[in-house]
């Protein structure tokens, strides 16, 4: 993400307030954010929302509001995350919580998360329309934190092999597929679509959030740079994609052991590399199919449409990025 996308409204957000209370305020928040979100971001929400408004038959340039309050939703998600998950590094640097502490972090990451809504009120909106854009993104906080309070409460032992498909889909929907599909949502809003193209793109988004969660899951696992991520994810126990295909490709009782290595801090770069070997090829296939899925049905809706071929160099980025 460009810095200046963000960090150019924390001047505007101070704007009211007196000198004293914004030098105490930058030294106790602001600066903390935006050494945050200075850093590089893949900036593929904001892409989307773009695509998005362009495939609904927006015109003219999408307001930058849009762009922040996602890009601002997904930041604060972070922060709060890494704490969650004890991680140490995150876009190149330390994790906020490791270089300000946890409190202070903590409230950085809640207050981007309100920063975020109160872009809301920037949009040229007519009363409808905004209505249903606040109730939407409402209802995407209460999934996403739903969504990650499965995703800490359970254990990759908690489920059944048979269930753990099942389970591992229900996180990734309301933890990764709600946003997505809220960046598609507020594209296709502010194109001013009708409620059916609308629902086209939210589903389209959701998908693309699904099959992101299932190549970042992987790219943990496979990819030489991310095995850190693999490593934090096997530590924590934490239900993923790469359990979900290794509970299908795998006996029963292979899958037992390989659940057992988790325990043992000693055995999970030898874990790693063995479910990297299992799932690789199926997990490629399958986030790679719900691509082309996602993108056909987007075509079959809007027939015709050119500036579908930008959602189609998007999914190829998405793909590539994540290893």
């Amino acid at each position: 993400m460009d810095e200046s996308v963000v960090l150019q409204h924390l001047p505007e957000l101070r704007s009211d307030k007196a000198e004293f209370e914004t030098s105490l305020l930058n030294t106790a928040l602001y600066e903390s954010a935006r050494e945050f979100l200075s850093r590089p971001s893949k900036g593929l929400r904001a892409r989307l929302i773009g695509a998005s408004y362009l495939v609904a038959g927006g015109n003219g340039r999408l307001p930058q509001a849009a762009i922040d309050m996602i890009e601002l939703l997904h930041s604060g998600s972070l922060i709060v995350d890494d704490i969650q998950d004890g991680a140490e590094t995150r876009r190149g640097g330390r994790s906020l919580h490791k270089l300000i502490g946890m409190p202070r972090a903590l409230n950085t990451g809640n207050w981007l998360y309100f920063v975020a809504l109160t872009r809301l009120d920037a949009l040229a909106l007519d009363d409808a329309r905004a209505r249903s854009l606040a109730r939407a993104t409402h209802r995407c906080l209460v999934d996403c934190h739903e969504g990650q309070s499965l995703d800490l409460a359970l254990k990759v032992n908690d489920a059944s092999a048979a269930d753990l498909p099942r389970v591992v889909e229900l996180v990734t929907r309301l933890k990764t597929g709600a946003p997505m599909g809220l960046a598609t949502r507020l594209g296709a809003t502010l194109a001013g679509a009708p409620s059916r193209s609308i629902e086209t793109l939210v589903k389209f988004g959701h998908n693309v959030g699904l099959a992101l969660q299932m190549l970042d899951d992987l790219g943990s696992f496979v990819a030489p740079n991310r095995h850190h991520k693999g490593l934090e994810d096997l530590r924590n126990q934490r239900v993923s994609w790469v359990w979900a295909w290794a509970s299908e490709r795998v006996t029963a009782s292979e899958f037992e052991r390989l659940v057992e290595h988790v325990s043992d801090e000693a055995s999970l770069p030898h874990l790693r590399a063995r479910l990297a070997e299992i799932v690789e090829p199926v997990g490629r296939t399958r986030a790679r199919n719900l691509l082309e899925a996602s993108e056909r049905d987007l075509r079959a809706h809007f027939a015709g449409d050119s500036t579908l071929d930008i959602v189609h160099d998007e999914l190829a980025r998405l793909e590539r990025s994540y290893g």
